[in-house]
């Protein structure tokens, strides 16, 4: 990992954090698919997650499976990654989907 990226992923993951009612939505990139997880800070427990490895849409799937345990608020982590191009996308989903954050 890039240290400016690091240092980004650090100092964001100070500043949020997911419980069971608003969860955490991190956002991973690979250099062929993207991985989106759900996460419960406190209990440490992933609720949710999705990738492109598998389905043509993540974040739709991502967003069905938080509907469907009636979690209508997230915190959205883009892991350092600049706000821009997938990472937007993702979010703009996720918003079309019915989330808040």
């Amino acid at each position: 990992m890039k240290p400016d990226r690091l240092k980004r992923k650090l100092r964001i993951r100070s500043k949020i954090s997911g419980t069971k009612t608003r969860p955490r939505v991190a956002v991973f990139r690979s250099n062929k698919y993207l991985y989106l997880q759900a996460i419960d800070d406190e209990k440490k427990v992933t609720l949710a997650a999705a990738s492109s490895l598998k389905d043509k849409n993540p974040a739709a799937k991502l967003a069905k499976a938080l509907l469907d345990g009636k979690i209508k608020k997230i915190v959205f982590d883009r892991g350092g990654y600049q706000y821009h191009g997938q990472v937007k996308k993702i979010a703009d989903e996720l918003r079309k989907e019915g989330l808040e954050f």
